[in-house]
């Protein structure tokens, strides 16, 4: 009886880890930081989800974050469009289609998540994740890498 409880907390175990791997928690700053600058995505996720939380104090308006994510290559051009859409968009252009997902803009205290179908992305292509608020892409992006 006792091998059979030690089988089934060690599945209990596995299953845990494993569905962990088709979720990050990333934590954003009023320095202009995430806490982690390269995330690993299972091949074997159908879905992955991303959980974002604003640790500081300041308000939206003057240190809102986001994530987005996108192709490595397409960043830099993404990020100025981000801009002039403004903040009654979230500094994202609407319905772009270079924007593979994202989160909402959050300040100080709060938390979003957004979750994704794995399938978007390509095992050959290159990806990032970034803030789109206005001077923020450049310090806080991070590399997203499919891996088996």
């Amino acid at each position: 009886m006792l091998r059979w409880i030690a089988v089934a907390l060690l599945l209990l175990a596995s299953s845990s880890a494993l569905a962990a791997e088709c979720e990050v928690d990333i934590a954003a700053t009023d320095q202009m930081t995430f806490d982690t600058d390269a995330i690993e995505i299972s091949k074997s996720c159908d879905t992955f989800t991303v959980n974002l939380t604003h640790e500081g104090t300041m308000p939206v308006s003057s240190m809102g974050h986001n994530w987005v994510l996108a192709k490595e290559s397409e960043v830099n051009d993404l990020a100025t469009a981000a801009i002039t859409a403004g903040a009654d968009q979230g500094y994202l252009p609407p319905d772009d289609e270079r924007v593979i997902a994202h989160t909402d803009m959050i300040g100080g205290g709060e938390s979003t998540s957004v979750t994704f179908d794995v399938a978007k992305l390509q095992e050959d292509e290159e990806y990032l994740f970034f803030c789109s608020f206005p001077g923020h892409s450049m310090m806080m992006r991070g590399s997203v890498t499919l891996v088996d």
